[in-house]
């Protein structure tokens, strides 16, 4: 009997023991004077409207920024002076290769059974078809695994269309499947003889916008012009193909190839008291698509993470460093991260934190990191100065960070963390014409602001230093 309720004592307890050691190991990480710090800084942040400046700025002034054009160029300039202009200790810009490319015409008609317009446009990357255009049957695919299957030879003088339709997603969970066939479906159907390759849009729009994005050749494959139709232009693809009748259509891309381009990752730091090599890295892309204005991707990122940083400079010097990273070329690969992280390949242990924000301007709700056992008392701190914010905490510790963290994740095991944000109609509005400063809602772009300078500044100033798994 007495064996029994000490069990259950014990059990009652450790619970509340556990609890209050966990609690105890966060207050350790932090004194009462750095959270107040913490809290006067979030609120600053959360009442500025510094991020709303800057991306005003940057997609009114400079507008679209495809990378290699003059406007990539005016947004180096841009990016370097506001860096300086808001005071950052350091500013400096690094360069980076990457494959540089041009539109400069696309059009597109169904010519069977009647002639009707298509809104679409040429994919990134892809090569032009002829000067008068092209016309072809078109053959219709529900998904990219069905292309792969299409028989040898089965798509001769033939258009390859696939209509996958991406689903809607708080977390945008649809767009991976979706990426594959604009990745590499040009080179699917030119595999099977296909003259050409559409595809549905890598979007949850009903609007007749159609959404470009990267596409890849392969060597030795023929390569094919590769483009993107709107939404509601290929449901009537669909259901002409649907009548059982040969559809026809006729595309006109006009690109170009232009070899070897330079661009520039532009960087400005604030730099720490204590740990001044360790840093936080907060990282955005400064290039966008010429398509809109850029300005949910990823103008806001380029602006919130400038403005985060900036605010927690303007009430305290941090004891690591705090690095903001605008990467160049994200939209035709990654380019300049991969610069970036073989640059600094080994001191990569310097990075304490990193964080993305690609996706969009809609608000934070969930914090997640990827850390080692030991980090997880200050995460678990920096979770709970995230909750006025009304951000909560998911405690899978497997956060993947945004596109321009996958060569850090590739190269080595660091801490890595995502903000995550709201993003159920963030593809209604990617890489399309649409992606323009009326899309950003300054109070979310605050929130947002808030939530990545609460972030940065407990991890540059947590006692321990955080690491990977």
């Amino acid at each position: 009997m007495k064996h029994a309720f000490r069990t259950l004592i014990q059990s009652s307890i450790l619970p509340l023991v556990t609890l209050c050691a966990s609690q105890l190991a966060q207050a350790q990480e932090f004194t009462k004077a750095e959270l107040e710090m913490v809290e006067k800084v979030r609120e600053h942040a959360h009442n500025s409207n510094l991020s709303w400046q800057l991306v005003e700025s940057l997609t009114t002034e400079v507008g679209p920024r495809l990378p290699g054009t003059e406007n990539d160029k005016m947004a180096v300039a841009w990016a370097k002076q506001k860096f300086q202009q808001l005071g950052f200790d350091k500013v400096w810009l690094e360069p980076s290769k990457f494959p540089e490319w041009r539109r400069y015409h696309e059009s597109g008609f169904i010519l069977t059974p009647s002639k009707q317009p298509l809104h679409l446009t040429a994919l990134g990357n892809s090569i032009s078809t002829p000067k008068k255009g092209l016309t072809g049957e078109v053959v219709l695919f529900e998904t990219f695994d069905e292309l792969k299957a299409a028989p040898a030879g089965s798509l001769e003088g033939k258009i390859a269309f696939i209509n996958y339709r991406m689903n809607r997603d708080i977390d945008g969970n649809g767009y991976g499947p979706a990426v594959k066939a604009r990745n590499k479906g040009a080179v699917e159907a030119a595999k099977k003889g296909a003259i050409a390759y559409m595809m549905r849009s890598v979007s949850t729009s009903h609007h007749r916008f159609a959404h470009t994005g990267g596409s890849h050749y392969t060597k030795g494959i023929t390569k094919i012009p590769a483009t993107a139709v709107a939404n509601p232009d290929a449901d009537q693809l669909a259901r002409l193909v649907a009548l059982g009748n040969p559809v026809r259509v006729e595309l006109n891309i006009q690109t170009e190839d232009l070899g070897e381009g330079t661009s520039y990752n532009v960087i400005g730091e604030i730099t720490g008291t204590k740990y001044p090599e360790q840093y936080v890295l907060l990282g955005s892309h400064l290039d966008s698509w010429d398509l809109g204005t850029g300005a949910l991707d990823d103008g806001a990122g380029v602006a919130l993470t400038m403005a985060a940083a900036k605010h927690i400079a303007d009430h305290t010097q941090p004891e690591r460093s705090i690095r903001v990273v605008l990467f160049a070329a994200e939209e035709l690969g990654l380019w300049g991260a991969k610069a970036y992280f073989k640059h600094y390949e080994k001191r990569l242990g310097n990075i304490v934190a990193a964080a993305e924000s690609d996706f969009g301007a809609d608000v934070v709700y969930a914090f997640e990191s990827n850390v080692n056992a030991a980090s997880l008392p200050v995460v678990r701190a920096i979770a709970e100065q995230l909750k006025p914010l009304g951000v909560k905490y998911i405690r899978k510790n497997e956060a993947r960070g945004g596109p321009d963290l996958i060569p850090l994740r590739q190269t080595t095991s660091a801490p890595i963390f995502d903000l995550h944000q709201v993003g159920t109609d963030y593809f209604d509005y990617h890489h399309t014409a649409d992606d323009t400063l009326d899309k950003v809602d300054p109070e979310k772009l605050k929130q947002n602001t808030a939530a990545y300078a609460v972030f940065a500044l407990m991890a540059a100033n947590a006692e321990t230093k955080m690491a990977g798994k």
